[in-house]
């Protein structure tokens, strides 16, 4: 990953939860010619999007405690510290929706949601 992209407060990953993986690599790869791989992640199926040689996002079927929400892209905010982070979003009037918790090998991340009811993911990535 490139290193300007793990600053503080710099969008850095996108991610599709999906019914249906296979049929989001047949439409996106068609529709902007994306490149996709299967990475092996603990206990999920993972698949990496790559454009141009650069990794920049992934997709994976939706955990079990989103049944019922829709098919869905996610983006991911990178932050120096997830916890203090986190504690900030409260403060600062926002909520948890996934509590912090690392991501072997990638980094640290937490889903929070503003006082609007607008949700992202942050993430402090393990340093290369």
């Amino acid at each position: 990953m490139d290193e300007k992209l793990t600053k503080h407060g710099m969008f850095s990953w996108f991610e599709l939860q999906t019914t249906d993986v296979a049929a989001a690599k047949k439409f996106y790869a068609g529709l902007f010619g994306w490149k996709t791989e299967e990475m092996s992640m603990p206990g999920m199926e993972y698949t990496v999007v790559s454009v141009g040689g650069e990794e920049s996002g992934g997709m994976t079927t939706m955990p079990p405690q989103a049944k019922g929400t829709p098919p869905f892209w996610g983006i991911y905010v990178s932050v120096n510290d997830v916890d203090a982070t986190v504690k900030q979003a409260q403060q600062l009037g926002g909520a948890v929706v996934v509590p912090p918790m690392d991501i072997p090998k990638v980094g640290r991340f937490a889903v929070i949601k503003d006082p609007q009811g607008a949700m992202l993911s942050v993430i402090t990535y393990v340093k290369m």
